[in-house]
């Protein structure tokens, strides 16, 4: 068990004298205000917060970090509050412990929104100050360690939550030593019985490869030598949830995924690297298509290296990495490697650039979460930003953008800028034209056409990968949504109190406010917009505005005065799918919860039972002017002639309609039935098309569905 003076002995490598008696008085602090509490395994509580802080001082955190890992539980555990910490150990600190508590004092619905504000919360804190999530993580990591003592399903819903969200943000910092040491913790923890079995094969399997592995070493080791290079050759060992990964998705036996021998050589200089893969090459015969750059193209978490694979002895694979000692410590530290090398004093470009590119991605985050309706929402879109697996494409200038594999065009605009993705309305990738949804490949270039006025399509949704560009799309529509339910409110309501003779403007903007507050709705928009959405009959709204002593008598009027409806009113209208209304049709508008208006056709037989109820349904008529395309179905019989379905889609295409859809259902040998999904201007352009249809003399007959 470490103590105090253990940490501060391994302090004073690189901490002054006066900061460490500082660390000291934040242990004796947390050590008096944790007095008599215990942990699961019985042992004195203040044995975690500094097994919290050893592993940060393992990484070289400044003393603020070390002070607030001391702390971390003192506001959440105590009665201790932030500003007494703030008093006594100054507000940076103070701020870090506020970050990493959880929000005790909220009372959730259920563990998963509790898990998920609190996430919310670490993240607006991490955008201050990135300390917050190493401290995190380094608390999780002891956590882990001592999960011997808890009941067998808390240990898997932790340990479930650290691969899923603490494991990846490790990843995502580049800092591997976390990240292996969380990822093997919380899969033995899950999978007990499948983690010993991997976990003695390998040691199995290490023990006889033993000679193989040296005999390799040592002739990689001997052609660096004689080719004058520095580079030092060391084995590299894969860490058992990898390995089961490997074998569960590759669909490979242990072995097979085994009998991968892996290396790594270390140099002092990236032009080291570069000559020391031409050794390696000259070697062993490298394997076609297996060469990656990650020195010149980075990963998004910094992490450099060249990786290749060569063919050994007997055709074995050879999976070598090679990177400089400075970019190893970066693989290993990440973002921590900041303070490392700030200990050393020798401020070094690429912990800096790391440190830069962990806030470039934590500001992401932050969009995303201002952008999210709810913390269960944003740590969804958290949890696909964590699992990227890259792609490098170019912009048409020649800037390289590093985006997830399976984007597409939407995911790369929304990655240059959120209203380049707003805009977008094609693409053209390598100088052609391209669908949207078409996955991207590294190497290509893409560029965005955009058009004014243009908007996202709620079909987006179903092929972007990028978490960015998901919760951009969704905010978008959210708020497209609500302008337009809130004028589709607005229209009802005015239409509902001229039932009583009363125009809205007559209305004091006062009695609105009062009436939003007494229906624990937080504005005017917001009663509007829940007007449109059918959430509230316009009626009932009308009634509770006015004095209903002096309106409850007057007979309510089936009022001729219908709604006037363009087609172009967005979301809150859509057209039913059951009886396919087009301009020109007589209209009933169906007011359904949470969608607005649903127009039918008013012979529709789904409105049957409710067409008198002026509360669930009202009249509509379209406007003159109202454009766009309907659909519509028809049904023709037809005589079995050779080329007649092409005759008759070239007639639909000549009388300016669109045939998106076409079956054939054969009736007898002479007959059959065709159904056509065309869309059509109105009624009128929809009569022009089947009495074109009429006169093709093996037309038999032309109906329109209903």
């Amino acid at each position: 068990m470490n103590t105090i003076e253990d940490l501060c002995d391994r302090l004073k490598g690189y901490l002054p004298a006066e900061e460490i008696q500082q660390v000291r008085r934040a242990y004796y602090y947390a050590e008096q205000a944790h007095d008599g509490q215990k942990r699961s395994s019985g042992e004195p509580y203040v044995t975690h917060p500094l097994a919290v802080a050893t592993i940060l001082a393992n990484l070289h955190l400044d003393h603020q970090a070390l002070m607030a890992a001391l702390l971390h539980d003192v506001i959440e555990d105590t009665g201790v509050n932030k500003e007494a910490i703030s008093q006594q150990f100054g507000e940076s600190v103070a701020e870090l412990v506020d970050g990493v508590s959880k929000l005790t004092q909220i009372k959730f619905e259920s563990k998963a929104e509790a898990q998920a504000e609190n996430f919310r919360k670490m993240v607006l804190a991490m955008a201050e100050d990135i300390r917050v999530i190493l401290v995190k993580l380094a608390d999780r990591l002891h956590n882990m360690r001592t999960l011997g003592a808890l009941r067998a399903d808390k240990k898997r819903r932790i340990a479930k939550e650290t691969l899923e969200i603490y494991a990846p943000i490790a990843n995502r910092l580049g800092i591997n030593t976390l990240r292996l040491e969380l990822e093997d913790l919380s899969f033995q923890a899950i999978y007990p019985m499948r983690y010993e079995r991997l976990k003695r094969a390998v040691q199995k399997v290490r023990g006889h490869r033993k000679e193989v592995v040296k005999k390799i070493q040592n002739r990689l080791q001997e052609r660096l030598d004689q080719d004058g290079l520095s580079g030092r050759v060391v084995g590299r060992e894969k860490n058992v949830l990898s390995l089961y990964r490997k074998m569960k998705h590759q669909k490979k036996s242990f072995h097979e995924i085994m009998d991968v021998y892996a290396f790594r050589v270390l140099t002092e200089s990236v032009d080291d690297c570069y000559r020391v893969l031409g050794s390696v090459h000259n070697t062993y015969k490298p394997v076609p298509g297996r060469f990656k750059d990650y020195i010149a193209i980075p990963k998004a978490n910094g992490y450099q290296s060249l990786h290749t694979t060569l063919f050994g002895l007997s055709g074995m694979p050879i999976e070598v990495q090679i990177r400089t000692r400075e970019m190893e410590a970066m693989a290993n530290n990440g973002v921590a490697a900041h303070w490392l090398y700030k200990a050393g004093q020798t401020e070094r470009p690429i912990a800096e650039g790391s440190h830069a590119r962990a806030r470039q991605w934590v500001k992401g985050l932050l969009e995303m979460q201002q952008r999210a309706g709810d913390s269960l929402e944003f740590i969804e879109h958290v949890k696909v930003d964590l699992f990227p697996d890259e792609i490098y494409v170019f912009t048409p200038r020649g800037d390289i953008m590093e985006l997830p594999k399976g984007s597409n065009a939407v995911d790369f605009a929304y990655a240059v800028h959120t209203d380049i993705g707003h805009a977008c309305v094609a693409c053209r990738v390598d100088r052609k034209l391209a669908p949207l949804s078409m996955k991207l490949e590294s190497g290509q270039t893409v560029e965005v056409i955009t058009a004014p006025g243009a908007r996202p399509n709620l079909a987006w949704l179903s092929f972007v990968t990028t978490a960015k560009a998901r919760s951009a799309i969704r905010h978008y529509l959210k708020q497209q949504q609500r302008t337009e339910s809130e004028a589709l409110g607005r229209r009802l309501l005015e239409k509902a109190l001229l039932q009583f003779d009363v125009q809205l403007e007559q209305l004091a903007p006062e009695r609105l406010e009062q009436l939003a507050q007494e229906m624990e709705l937080d504005s005017v928009s917001a009663l509007m917009a829940s007007i449109g959405l059918g959430e509230r009959m316009a009626y009932a709204v009308a009634r509770r505005l006015l004095d209903q002593q002096k309106y409850e008598e007057k007979p309510r009027q089936d009022s001729s005065s219908a709604m006037i409806i363009h087609g172009t009113e967005g979301m809150v209208i859509s057209f039913a799918r059951c009886c396919r209304p087009i301009p020109g049709d007589s209209i009933l508008g169906h007011i359904s919860f949470g969608s607005g208006i649903v127009v039918h056709r008013d012979t529709c037989r789904n409105l049957a039972d409710i067409r008198d109820n002026l509360d669930k349904c009202l009249p509509l008529e379209w406007a003159a002017e109202t454009e766009g395309d309907f659909a519509v179905h028809l049904r023709l019989v037809i005589e079995h002639q050779r080329g007649m379905i092409a005759r008759i889609a070239t007639l639909v295409t000549e009388m300016d309609a669109n045939l998106e859809r076409i079956s054939v259902d054969d009736r007898d040998a002479k007959l059959s039935t065709l159904t056509l999904e065309l869309s059509v201007k109105n009624r009128v352009h929809l009569a022009r098309v089947m009495k074109h249809l009429r006169l093709i003399p093996e037309v038999g007959k032309v109906v329109r569905l209903r």
